[in-house]
């Protein structure tokens, strides 16, 4: 990804800088017009150099919004904030951002102003609620909800992390052990064998199995590159990843477990960005683009336009059939009652707790299937070894 430094103008004639990561020229140009600017001059940087191109991770995140909040919760001034925040990082590359928001803020930039030329270290979703909190005069309050967001964000890729550290230690063995037996223990008892010919039909397949990973085990590895790499480039053309991401929603078995999670990020984000006074149409448009789902973003694009019209949150979001009836329920409770961002935060912390378990299910489904896969494994290559290893003993009884 390239970088593209800018200056330009905005609606109000105020003269903007900024760096925006882009794929190429096109898309830079593109994004600047989304922004509402008028490009003066730009030019692109090189991006091993770009102190923007760190990106902040959501334990970072949720540690410099508390700190954030809490000093403006105390009365220290916002630029006062940013130059304590600024010196209590460790890293280098992370100081360096901080110093240069900083820099720009004392200078009369806005705070999300500041962010946004750090587009890529930052995520949009920040970017907006900050935008949100100065309007509104409630940074404070926005930032303690900006760090409990990431909080949470934190934990759950920590649990995923740590329900996913066995399996993958279960999957590491089952290769290391596939190996070993075709490479091993497989030839000794092939050598016991006279006349190959004679060999069962089942052990004359596990032989040329073992005889491909010992002499031809490149092609193995060449053909685990190729798929490795072509998921990855399939992953990027939008109709396969349409297709992929439809899949992870819809599928069996895994879809509901997908769906809650999905579910708990929907609702903790929309609550936020609802809570925080900004018009449902662009809290819709990123708490779905947060998901990272093309198949929900969409959908979503039909329900921001019935939203639009004057059509219920609730009745547009059913009709997607994306997320639970219980939770499109809810949303109705709340427009009616006229407390849905109340409801949304409520609800958002009963799926959280549902994404938990749903991630552990979902872990616990995967377990069995590689102890299944391993035991197949061993088994096969028992049944190939007995006749072998059955006529090395009748050999030695008659002996």
């Amino acid at each position: 990804m390239k970088s593209f430094s800018y200056v330009a103008q905005d609606a109000k004639n105020k003269q903007v800088k900024g760096i925006i990561h882009a794929e190429n020229e096109q898309e830079f140009l593109k994004k600047v017009k989304e922004k509402g600017l008028y490009v003066k001059d730009y030019k692109e940087s090189d991006s091993t150099d770009s102190k923007s191109l760190y990106k902040f991770n959501t334990k970072e995140l949720a540690f410099c919004c508390r700190q954030l909040s809490a000093m403006l919760t105390s009365g220290l001034t916002l630029v006062k904030s940013i130059d304590i925040l600024c010196k209590e990082q460790e890293a280098e590359k992370p100081r360096a951002i901080w110093q240069d928001i900083y820099e720009n803020v004392q200078k009369g930039e806005s705070f999300s102003s500041a962010l946004e030329m750090h587009e890529g270290s930052f995520p949009e979703f920040l970017i907006s609620m900050v935008a949100a909190g100065e309007s509104s005069g409630s940074l404070d309050v926005i930032m303690q909800r900006m760090s409990d967001h990431y909080a949470k964000e934190n934990k759950l890729k920590n649990t995923v992390k740590g329900a996913m550290t066995y399996p993958i230690i279960l999957l590491v063995l089952c290769i290391v052990i596939v190996i070993f037996l075709f490479t091993f223990i497989m030839p000794t008892f092939i050598d016991m064998y006279d006349d190959p010919s004679t060999m069962p039909f089942l052990t004359k397949c596990l032989a040329a199995i073992s005889d491909f990973i010992r002499k031809r085990w490149y092609i193995l590895i060449a053909i685990a590159l190729a798929l490795v790499f072509g998921i990855k480039y399939a992953l990027k053309t939008p109709k396969f990843r349409l297709k992929f991401d439809r899949m992870l929603v819809k599928g069996p078995a895994i879809g509901p477990l997908i769906t809650k999670i999905y579910t708990g990020r929907f609702a903790r984000t929309l609550s936020s960005l609802y809570s925080s006074g900004i018009p449902m149409v662009e809290c819709l448009e990123r708490a779905s683009a947060i998901l990272g789902n093309t198949y929900i973003d969409e959908k979503f694009v039909d329900v921001v336009d019935e939203v639009k019209q004057g059509e219920a949150l609730s009745a547009a979001i059913t009709r997607t059939e994306i997320f639970e009836p219980m939770f499109c329920s809810v949303i109705y409770v709340g427009e009616e009652a006229g407390a849905l961002d109340s409801i949304l935060e409520k609800t958002s912390d009963y799926y959280e707790d549902e994404s938990d378990a749903a991630v552990q299910r979902l872990v616990s489904m995967v377990e069995p299937l590689l102890l299944i896969f391993m035991g197949l494994i061993i088994g096969l290559v028992v049944c190939g070894i007995y006749p072998a290893l059955y006529g090395s003993f009748e050999t030695i009884e008659n002996e």
